[in-house]
């Protein structure tokens, strides 16, 4: 059968559509909205054709062997449906069999059909709306723009199915040359973050689970504060980015613009896990770091924002992997929150000296006297005369800077041309998790919430279109084995 289209026709027909428009009965979107579904028509009819022609040619073979190493003797032609982007095609293929044994379709398995209804372009284009839209609302999508339906618990399905070889792509991906001295001078920079998503109470930590059985409730339609807490598992947020030095002073810095010649961040890759602990993160985090500086020549700097927990998870994956020479830096924009609240000690909320005293102190964080500023401002407290608690916002910067100065050496930062603020991680928080996951109401499932996160980071990391090759490749060896496709062409 040969697809044949009535172009004359076609075109009479858009013709008899203008005439309308003309008198003013018919827009021009109409004619597109016609066109467009008309070439769904046409394309199912292209492709039915393709595989009718397919089904025509395949021959009866006598030596296909089934998976208990035998000759399969019998053929049978069976039909099979699949759920495509322009609508359902129907493909019929020779399925061998023996007594006791299953069929083996080798036409599946030269087209690589996958073993559900769904084409692997619908899949994709599923996956790939899943990921920055709601399931409702990726259906509803599919349904308009495709000639496709695909219920939710398909989409689930679908979405759960794509990220399948996620860790495998990424562990396979050969180590970076550094064949150039400019590859060699490029900071290799790693931040780590945690972000929380509401969970269903089944999918919860043990500890956060234990804790949320024992909570109480005041009210029975509405919970009260505090009552918020035990509903949440904590993702762990990862990015690692090269980046070119960029030398610039205190006074730089403390400017009111950023500078256009700012170099900004290449091969960017963000990461996100619900699923797997902060240890396992980091030590994927650190085999990024081996691909991409296999000798361990280039400057390795981790940007952390000063949580104790993190600091302990992150000196302890640096010991692992052998990497204690890296430049480890506190993010300089929570110094500056610790040194606004301490402000208000001396100041007034909107005091115009309230400013200038917090940019000297932070003019000399930068310039590495941390231990003085916090010194200092302890000792004006002491000299005014403030009560304990009139003076504990100061106290609290100062044991903050005392605790970190070995991270807020940025004079040393500074020399080597590195960054000092943990934005993109905190970016990646936003974007990768927040945007999508912290939608009104919802409540994620263990396998949904780590699912839709590894879709993101493939979309974020500009992965998407080389990983989907790898995935349809690797579903066909799960699908067909060796002992299916002996006899295949």
């Amino acid at each position: 059968m040969s697809t044949f289209i009535d172009v004359a026709r076609e075109i009479r027909d858009l013709g008899v559509a203008a005439g309308a428009t003309e008198r003013g009965l018919l827009g021009h979107g109409d004619i597109e909205k016609r066109l467009s579904e008309r070439s769904k028509g046409i394309s199912q009819q292209i492709l039915q054709d393709t595989f009718d022609k397919l089904s025509a040619e395949e021959e009866i073979r006598t030596d296909v062997i089934g998976p208990e190493g035998t000759v399969l003797r019998y053929p049978r032609r069976r039909p099979r449906a699949l759920e495509t982007l322009f609508g359902t095609v129907w493909i019929s293929r020779l399925g061998y069999r023996d007594r006791g044994t299953g069929s083996v379709f080798p036409l599946d398995a030269k087209l690589n059909l996958p073993l559900t209804r769904y084409s692997h372009g619908l899949q994709e284009l599923a996956a790939w709306v899943v990921a920055y839209s709601s399931y409702d609302v990726a259906a509803e999508y599919i349904a308009r723009s495709t000639a496709a339906r695909l219920p939710r618990r398909q989409l689930e399905g679908i979405a759960l199915g794509y990220v399948a070889d996620f860790n495998a792509y990424y562990a396979e991906q050969p180590p970076v040359e550094l064949l150039d001295q400019e590859k060699l001078e490029a900071l290799l920079i790693v931040s780590v973050d945690g972000k929380g998503i509401v969970m269903r109470h089944e999918d919860l930590r043990p500890e956060t689970k234990r804790r949320a059985e024992g909570a109480t409730h005041k009210l029975q339609k509405r919970l009260s504060r505090g009552e918020k807490r035990n509903r949440k598992r904590m993702a762990e947020v990862a990015v690692i980015y090269d980046v070119a030095p960029y030398f610039r002073s205190a006074a730089d810095i403390m400017g009111d613009h950023r500078p256009k010649n700012a170099p900004r961040p290449s091969n960017k890759r963000v990461w996100a896990s619900v699923e797997k602990e902060a240890a396992e993160v980091l030590d994927d985090v650190m085999e990024e770091v081996k691909r991409r500086d296999p000798q361990g020549q280039r400057t390795l700097v981790v940007l952390v924002d000063g949580l104790e927990g993190q600091l302990r998870q992150m000196n302890a994956a640096l010991k692992r992997h052998g990497r204690q020479d890296a430049v480890v830096v506190q993010d300089f924009y929570h110094v500056c929150e610790y040194l606004w609240r301490a402000s208000t000690c001396f100041y007034n909320e909107d005091d115009p000296l309230r400013e200038g005293w917090v940019n000297t102190r932070l003019l000399e964080i930068l310039k590495g006297n941390s231990s003085n500023v916090a010194a200092g401002m302890a000792r004006s407290a002491t000299l005014r005369g403030l009560s304990k608690s009139s003076r504990a916002d100061v106290d609290r910067a100062a044991r903050y800077l005392l605790k970190n100065r070995a991270r807020l050496n940025y004079d040393q930062v500074m020399k080597i041309g590195a960054p000092i603020g943990t934005g993109v991680v905190e970016g990646a928080c936003r974007h990768l998790v927040k945007a999508r996951l912290e939608c009104s109401g919802a409540r994620w499932s263990l396998a949904g919430a780590e699912a839709v996160l590894k879709l993101r980071a493939l979309r974020m990391s500009g992965d998407w279109e080389a990983y989907s090759v790898y995935h349809w490749r690797q579903e066909h060896r799960r699908n067909y084995p060796e002992y299916k496709l002996r006899q295949v062409g």
